[in-house]
This record gives C-alpha cells, sequence and structure tokens, in this order.
C-alpha cells in the first residue's frame, strides 16, 4: 500500500511524511488550522500510481514539475532527458519566456502535471473551503526554478 511504504521519491512511508509534515507545520503556525490541514493532504495526489487512480508510471506521477512552452531550465531533476523532448529545439519554446511575458503571472503558465496538479484539480473542482494559498501551496509545492 502506497501510504504504508516508501515511494520512490522518499525514503520512508507516504503516511510519515504526510504526518511530520502537517506537525512541523502545527508547530510553527498553530492558529492556521488550514495550513495543518494543506501539509497534510499536499501529497495524497500520489495514489495516481495505484492500480485504482490508473497506475501511472513513478516519473509521470512523482517529482519535480517545470514551466512547458519555454526553456528548460539546467535546475530541473534529470535535466539531461529533455534533450530528447521535441520541444527542446522548438525557437518558439526555448528561451528563458518562450511562449509567455516576463511578469504574466504563474497562473498563467502551463504547468507539467503530476500529483501536485492532480490534488489541486480534485481540490478546486470538489469546493473545496481550503483558502486560496493552500490550493497555491498544493499545485506549486515540486516547483523548483532557479532562473
Amino acid at each position: 500500500m502506497l501510504w504504508t511504504r516508501a515511494i520512490p521519491d522518499l525514503d520512508e512511508p507516504q503516511i510519515m511524511h504526510l504526518l511530520q509534515s502537517a506537525e512541523a507545520i502545527r508547530k510553527d503556525y498553530p492558529d492556521e488550522d488550514w495550513l495543518h490541514l494543506t501539509a497534510l493532504i499536499h501529497d495524497l495526489g500520489k495514489i495516481l500510481l495505484l492500480p485504482q487512480f490508473g497506475q501511472l508510471p513513478q516519473w509521470a506521477v512523482v517529482g519535480d514539475i517545470f514551466p512547458v512552452g519555454c526553456a528548460f531550465d539546467k535546475s530541473n531533476v534529470h535535466y539531461k532527458y529533455f534533450e530528447e523532448n521535441p520541444d527542446y529545439k522548438n525557437p518558439n519554446y526555448n528561451t528563458k519566456n518562450g511562449v509567455y511575458y516576463q511578469g504574466c503571472g504563474l497562473n498563467n503558465v502551463l504547468m507539467s502535471f503530476g500529483h501536485d496538479d492532480y490534488m489541486y484539480l480534485v481540490a478546486k473542482e470538489n469546493g473545496t473551503t481550503l483558502p486560496s494559498a493552500a490550493l497555491f501551496i498544493i499545485r506549486y509545492h515540486s516547483l523548483y526554478r532557479k532562473s
């Protein structure tokens, strides 16, 4: 079961990671119960690895997310594999801003799909009462871009 065993991006069971995240946030922000819940559920999109939810391959679910439609950042995990992507050589996409304009806002940037976006969409489409900050955290918690 996914929640009782380690998955490829962690050395501990997924449930431990979620509980530790929620507890750390609770200690630092004791009056922000929405943030405690956000920490507890932030990785639930990893259920996409399970047969009942499509059994997507690990590379499609777990790992960093990144913007598409612009140059792949060299800080992306396994950057060397991006050279095999047809977009890598597309002149419309291989500049820093690509199809976007500077300052367009993160909500206007198309991101790669993974467990983050899945959980964001599940919460949003089911009428969550979590604040927009919680949805932002869930959606972008695996985005690491240096440039």
